[in-house]
């Protein structure tokens, strides 16, 4: 019964909030649909006003081009009307100026007074140009042809000099459907005014209704939270109380099980006694049977030691005959040897020399066939190379193109539409600009990286200027960041100059970025000179970059290697994950590795090798 209950009054709830919802959204729909109208009215009558005005240069233009000074999203509701009417049977332009001092040869000029521009300076820069000035909430008389809004439509008036001036013919029925007057013009606006001060208290009255369905919503929603917790809280305590049932019926289960071991186990130990009994027994005769075959056995052997020393004495006397002989057996047998060894080692030798001659000429013709294996791969890497480079330069052109045409549609929308559009709009288009510039850094970065490894200009570098000069340019974060250095004497190496230096920027730079808060980077450079296990002929100089930052975990320090990939959000550090991944790339092609050693919350050690 108390669940039917709580369910009853969720639906009732739930129903309150629909019609709360459905109101509000009834009040925007209103709103934006008066709107709506106002915008088509004043593009109407902005059309209606052209049709019935004559120019004196018509023949010098094919086209009718309206300009539209300011930021007025009456520039998209002109375009819009643009595609279905035309003005005295000639298409029509819109376009839009910021800057009175812009415009150029239009034939319709059309200014808001919200964006404050001076109408005497805006008659001053059109004098001469045969351009109809159209303005809306302008003083009486200040403007050639003058709108004020009057509900959802429009009342203007005209001043016939300044159109006179500029060579305008007005149809009559243009005049006479204008306010004549300026008391019929303050009377129009203060029929507007009165209409906004209506408008204003429906507003606000229908504010006071959202605030006070708001504040029911937010008690209801109070009741529900409540009720959801008392939920909550008796499953909570079904389940301990079904976990505690669980954990007895376990016990039980456990104790039978322990029960039928100890039986098995009794069971099991009778049987094992009654074998150990019969086992015993077995060997006791065994043993007795053995003691007898070992009494006649020592007989045995003391016949056998007599007629051994028997025989003991017939050897002795034969060998001395046989050492005789075997003096005169190995003087022969040394000189035969002699005369053998001298002739092998002439069959070794001519053999081995005649072996090494075909090996010889078996290895020149596989590395001139592997020479022109190699010539074609080079030829073939260096055109794919190329191709690639192309490719990336091309392929990074190309997406650049778009987000640069998502950031102008961005900053078009803003341009037009900041003043209407709701603020979560406006920050999800930041948040859409921001993510079309990383995007477009992101391409250079992967263009500049596709770029590495040429070594186009290898030369002899000193490793301790190059560091010098680093420390120079850098001194500014070295300063800031108060780091200590402790670099050993390095030696000179055959590398680019420019790629070896960013390998040496990107490791100090990550030194001094991911540090401990509040603790000075240490960094220490070191040297060593190393044989390759492979190949001990070759050696490598290998250099040690310590700090004594946040620490890498192990199973990122392979990952920290790879092309963007970042262990850390934006607001923690700012990077895009790549320098790294230039650092690998710069070693690898001038024959070397790159390792990492790190311990979080100690500090990290990277290792890079340079052939010598």
């Amino acid at each position: 019964m108390r669940n039917k209950k709580r369910i009853k009054s969720i639906i009732k709830i739930f129903f309150v909030v629909l019609l709360c919802l459905q109101n509000a959204s009834n009040v925007y729909a209103q709103d934006t649909d008066n709107k709506q109208v106002e915008r088509l009215q004043r593009a109407i009558f902005i059309y209606n006003i052209a049709h019935q005005v004559a120019w004196p240069n018509a023949t010098d233009f094919n086209d009718v081009t309206i300009g539209v000074l300011g930021p007025d999203r009456t520039t998209i509701d002109l375009q819009a009307m643009a595609q279905k009417r035309n003005i005295r049977g000639k298409s029509v332009n819109v376009i839009t100026y910021s800057k009175v001092k812009d415009i150029g040869s239009i034939q319709i000029l059309y200014v808001n007074n919200r964006f404050h521009y001076d109408i005497a300076y805006i008659l001053q820069s059109i004098k001469g140009k045969n351009i109809l000035l159209i303005t809306e909430d302008y003083s009486y008389n200040a403007s050639m042809i003058n709108m004020v809004s009057v509900g959802n439509s429009f009342e203007y008036e005209i001043n016939e000099s300044l159109l006179a001036i500029e060579n305008f013919t007005i149809a009559p029925s243009l005049s006479q459907n204008a306010v004549s007057t300026a008391q019929k013009w303050k009377a129009l606006f203060k029929d507007t005014q009165s209409l906004l001060e209506k408008e204003k208290t429906i507003v606000s009255n229908k504010d006071k209704e959202l605030l006070e369905k708001d504040t029911l919503l937010k008690s209801q929603q109070d009741i529900l939270n409540s009720q959801k917790d008392a939920i909550s809280q008796q499953e909570k305590s079904l389940q301990t109380k079904e976990q505690a049932f669980e954990k007895q019926l376990d016990s039980i289960d456990v104790l039978w099980s322990i029960n039928q071991l100890q039986e098995q186990k009794y069971e099991d130990k009778v049987a094992i006694e009654k074998a150990l009994e019969k086992q015993i027994t077995e060997q006791i005769a065994f043993s007795k049977s053995t003691q007898d075959q070992i009494v006649k056995s020592q007989r045995q052997l003391k016949q056998q030691d007599s007629i051994l020393a028997l025989k003991n004495d017939q050897i002795t006397a034969a060998e001395t005959t046989i050492d005789s002989q075997q003096s005169i057996i190995t003087s022969k047998t040394k000189i035969n040897m002699l005369l053998g060894l001298l002739v092998g080692l002439l069959l070794l030798g001519g053999s081995y020399f005649f072996i090494n001659y075909r090996k010889k000429q078996a290895l020149n013709a596989t590395l001139a066939a592997k020479n022109k294996e190699i010539n074609k791969q080079s030829k073939a890497l260096s055109l794919k190379n190329t191709e690639l480079e192309q490719f990336a330069y091309i392929a990074s052109h190309d997406l650049k193109e778009p987000l640069n045409t998502i950031s102008s549609l961005i900053m078009l929308i803003k341009d037009d539409a900041e003043d209407t559009l709701d603020p979560t709009i406006l920050q999800n288009l930041e948040f859409m600009d921001d993510s079309s510039t990383r995007m477009r850094s992101l391409i250079e970065t992967l263009l500049q990286h596709s770029k590495l490894g040429a070594m186009t200009n290898v030369e002899l570098v000193d490793c301790n200027a190059l560091l010098e000069d680093l420390q120079k340019d850098l001194a500014t974060v070295i300063k800031k960041n108060q780091v200590v250095f402790h670099i050993d004497r390095l030696p000179a190496v055959n590398a680019s100059k420019v790629e070896l230096r960013l390998v040496f920027q990107n490791l100090l730079a990550n030194a001094m970025k991911f540090r401990k808060a509040d603790t000075s980077p240490i960094i220490k450079i070191t040297y060593s000179r190393d044989a390759d296990e492979a190949f001990p002929d070759q050696y490598y100089h290998t250099f040690y970059v310590t700090d004594n930052g946040i620490g890498i975990p192990e199973i990122h320090q392979e990952k920290i290697f790879t092309i963007f990939q970042r262990l850390h959000p934006d607001e923690a550090y700012e990077g895009t994950g790549i320098g790294l991944a230039h650092t690998k790339k710069i070693v690898q092609a001038h024959g070397g590795s790159i390792s990492v050693e790190s311990e979080p919350g100690v500090g990290s050690t990277f290792s890079f090798t340079l052939p010598v």
